[in-house]
């Protein structure tokens, strides 16, 4: 007995050991274009479990975003970081990330369809629960999950990070079926003060349960700590108002997605 007990506990061990976070690029396309993510997942159960939308800053597909989703990955979610411009393009420089992030914002069909698409490629992995699903997303990102539960996507939650707010008609707003969190750099002089004051109406008259989160002190870009790298006006890492979103976005999905 003493043998098979400690023989038990050598394979969990070993199990233990050899679980690890998986990735797999996948390729994609809608409306012509090519698109390639990366999804993320923990191989250490075979279960569904809920699954994360990931959408990237302005900069495109990097390393951050990925990161992030890893992070998901580990908490036990199916993580899948997104591309929206298309072949996994990213930009160095601020005038060539704003000219990408345009191109896609100018035409929402192509703005939504895209996220849309991206959300299907998460709820289409065989180990991700479709019907228990989220969206987080940075700068650009955000305002694409917003624009993605707008669009009325089975989704239970999104979490937006310095995320400019998008303008939305009341059945818009109304067609947003997730809790929205939007975590909000205090001094980010990026969002001018009259769209957060027309999203939270618009939300508020759309009956959508918000969580609305302002950091004193931070600015724009306060969860990324490459940003001071940048050295761009306006867009600065702030640790405390980083780890209070993180927490705040973690207590967000176990409210929802957890059974």
């Amino acid at each position: 007995m003493k043998r098979f007990a400690l023989a038990a506990v050598v394979v969990a061990l070993c199990s233990t050991a050899f679980a690890a976070v998986k990735t797999k690029k996948v390729e994609y396309k809608f409306d012509g274009v090519t698109f390639v993510g990366h999804l993320y997942w923990d191989d250490a159960s075979k279960d569904k479990r809920p699954g994360v939308l990931v959408v990237h800053e302005w900069w495109g597909l990097d390393d951050y975003a990925k990161m992030r989703a890893e992070m998901l990955a580990k908490m036990g979610y199916v993580a899948f970081a997104c591309d929206m411009y298309g072949d996994g393009k990213v930009a160095a420089h601020p005038e060539d990330a704003g000219k990408m992030a345009t191109m896609v914002r100018q035409n929402l069909d192509v703005w939504r369809g895209r996220a849309k698409e991206s959300l299907k490629q998460l709820t289409d992995f065989e180990l991700t629960d479709a019907k228990r699903c989220a969206a987080i997303g940075y700068c650009f990102g955000g305002s694409t999950c917003i624009q993605l539960a707008a669009s009325g996507a089975d989704l239970k939650a999104i979490a937006t990070f310095h995320a400019a707010l998008p303008k939305l008609k009341p059945e818009e707003a109304k067609a947003i079926k997730a809790k929205v969190l939007v975590c909000h750099g205090a001094d980010d002089k990026f969002i001018p003060a009259q769209a957060i004051a027309d999203f939270k109406k618009a939300l508020a008259d759309g009956h959508v349960s918000l969580d609305f989160q302002e950091y004193p002190g931070a600015v724009h870009s306060f969860t990324v700590k490459g940003a001071d790298d940048r050295k761009l006006d306006g867009m600065k890492y702030n640790k405390d108002a980083d780890e209070k979103s993180w927490a705040a976005m973690t207590k967000l999905f176990e409210e929802t997605l957890k059974k």
